[in-house]
């Protein structure tokens, strides 16, 4: 697993926790409003400005969780008190370590975020210490800055003090947001990870939790699946052909989506189906970071309901980056669905990324707009010309129009788009599709602001650079007889993933049930390259079971975390977790020990 973290890493956490619960009753509670997040960042001894505030909580923002919280904090410092009295002595023209009320007022309603006179009154009213007139500022600052001190002492003093506190499970909740597009759970489920304290108080010390939990390990071998490939069928390149593209992206919740489809057999026929990550055109030499994602397909028979609808094959070999099935399919309909385990494709820190993005419109020498980057829009185009002719149907065009605005274009439009930008046989050409995005940043005088909503929801950062998305490409080769697949827009989706993804684990592998627990079990899926848990709860009530992989080796988990806890309804299933080979080419060991929390 990851590095241990540092005792100043785990001291940070310690206080993010803190001033958390003394805003909020549980790490689970979301923040809802920019009002909340104002309250907890002063919790935290930030002083947020309004400007600060609307970089985080944006128009497109509905909540914030606590990981979301660290991150910010990462990113915005404590007001120091050095730098609240350089603030003040710019204020101060004739420099004897005093403000009056009218250059106090001058200062605050006329620059920068500008304040009412009530409120500058406000102000002087509470700095004025010794109601002379004046503000002491370098007293105000030492008052300030110890009054922040006393508040996060007290939160830490709170938390340190309630035992029951320090042993809830605080963290990332991205794994659930993610559970919730691909395999969701009951709504009252809760799913969260678990920053250590310290190293004793990451482990429950009741005699009751010794007695209730399970350990296993598992060692992986570099080379062990070699042997288990499965081979091309002789002949491949007579079979028919069908093929189609899609993509994963990461949501800002950390949950991850993706389009499905249907997959037509007209008769019995010998199949072989594989799915990859998709290496675009343009960069051929060089390897994207998107293709170490893992991919899967699961198959499932299509019934005349959505409920009534059965696992029957999934892909569990792997061939370089293809994850390839090989076996027969009767004459039906199926759905096919793709996965990944999102131990490879996560958030990633923002902080590292330059202030100033990638320039994407320019004007010419004779004064017309035109594209500066053409690559990703490019790119874009490759990853949703789902069937690969080159060429953009109204419906692969509304994918895309969901994806990014949320709302499809419909036939009108679409005769307006074919009367303005290149189209043929009533498809949008790749030139057409450059044309009407650039058309987009013309009509509003080369602001790229809706150029650049399109790049974000489609996975770029403002560097241009792919990193919170993957494509992929599914090949279906079949031998008496050819196959058609289209993709889908199924609301039940992510149930129908939740329950092949469960079927996947349970019917490979024995239920082991927790130490002293009858109605607890823990199932572990060995894969040729991933693991997978899951905990059945049978019995009538939740229960909470805490998660240590301190002693993984080599191993990314999806979770994040090395330590975790999550929360089962009663007689609930629930994925616990996936992990995946840091590097492939090394040995990997997963050792995770299962606990029952006490109430």
């Amino acid at each position: 697993m990851s590095p241990r973290p540092s005792d100043e890493e785990e001291a940070f956490y310690l206080q993010c926790r803190a001033a958390y619960l003394a805003v909020f009753r549980s790490s689970l509670t979301n923040i809802a409003s920019k009002q909340q997040l104002c309250r907890v960042l002063q919790q935290a001894g930030r002083n947020p400005s309004h400007a600060t505030l609307n970089k985080y909580w944006t128009p497109r923002t509905s909540k914030l969780n606590f990981d979301d919280f660290c991150e910010i904090l990462k990113c915005e410092k404590k007001t120091e008190e050095t730098e609240l009295m350089r603030a003040f002595k710019k204020m101060d023209v004739n420099g004897d370590g005093y403000i009056t009320h009218s250059e106090l007022e001058k200062a605050l309603t006329t620059r920068g975020e500008k304040m009412t006179a009530e409120e500058v009154n406000a102000i002087f009213l509470l700095a004025d210490i010794n109601k002379d007139g004046k503000l002491d500022y370098a007293e105000f600052c030492r008052l300030l800055v110890s009054t922040v001190e006393q508040c996060q002492m007290a939160a830490m003093e709170r938390l340190e003090a309630d035992a029951k506190l320090k042993r809830q499970n605080f963290g990332s909740q991205s794994y659930t947001a993610q559970v919730a597009a691909t395999q969701p759970q009951p709504p009252e489920a809760s799913d969260v990870t678990l920053k250590k304290d310290s190293r004793s108080s990451s482990r429950p010390s009741s005699a009751r939790s010794r007695r209730s939990s399970l350990s296993n390990s598992i060692i992986m071998t570099s080379s062990s699946t070699k042997a288990s490939k499965i081979p091309e069928p002789s002949g491949l390149q007579e079979w028919h052909h069908s093929s189609v593209k899609g993509c994963f992206f990461l949501e800002d919740d950390g949950s991850i989506s993706s389009l499905q489809y249907q997959l037509h057999v007209p008769q019995t026929t010998n199949v072989y189906l594989t799915i990859q990550p998709l290496s675009l055109s343009h960069r051929p030499d060089k390897c994207s970071s998107w293709m170490t994602v893992d991919t899967a397909l699961f198959i499932m028979s299509a019934g005349e309901t959505k409920e009534d609808s059965t696992l029957l094959h999934f892909t569990e070999s792997k061939d370089k980056e293809k994850y390839v099935w090989k076996g027969e399919l009767n004459a039906g309909t199926y759905y096919l669905l793709p996965f990944t385990s999102g131990c490879r494709l996560k958030k990633r820190s923002k902080k590292n990324l330059s202030n100033k993005p990638v320039e994407l419109v320019y004007r010419t020498d004779t004064g017309e707009l035109d594209l500066t980057r053409e690559e990703a829009l490019s790119d874009i185009f490759e990853v949703i010309d789902l069937d690969g002719n080159g060429l953009l149907s109204l419906e692969e065009y509304n994918f895309f129009e969901l994806r990014t605005s949320g709302e499809k274009c419909d036939k009108d439009a679409w005769a307006v788009c074919k009367e303005n930008f290149d189209m043929r046989k009533n498809q949008l050409t790749r030139q057409g599709f450059m044309e009407l995005n650039l058309m987009e940043a013309t009509e509003k005088d080369g602001d790229p602001a809706d150029l650049w909503v399109t790049l974000e929801a489609m996975g770029y950062n403002r560097m241009l650079e792919l990193v919170e998305a993957c494509p992929f490409q599914i090949d279906i080769h079949s031998e008496g007889t050819q196959l058609s697949i289209q993709p889908l827009s199924m609301d039940s989706g992510p149930k129908l993933l939740n329950q092949a993804l469960q079927k996947s684990i349970t019917s490979r592998t024995g239920a082991k049930a927790l130490r002293g627990q009858d109605n607890v079990f823990i199932y572990t899926y060995r894969g040729e390259h991933r693991i997978s848990s899951l905990i059945a709860n049978k019995a009538n009530q939740k229960v909470t079971v805490h998660v240590n992989n301190e002693q993984s080796r080599n191993c990314s988990s999806s979770r994040g975390m090395s330590v975790f806890a999550v929360e089962v309804p009663a007689r609930t299933k629930m994925v616990c977790q996936h992990v995946l080979p840091i590097n492939d080419k090394q040995d990997w060991t997963y050792n995770c020990v299962e606990t029952i929390l006490p109430f």
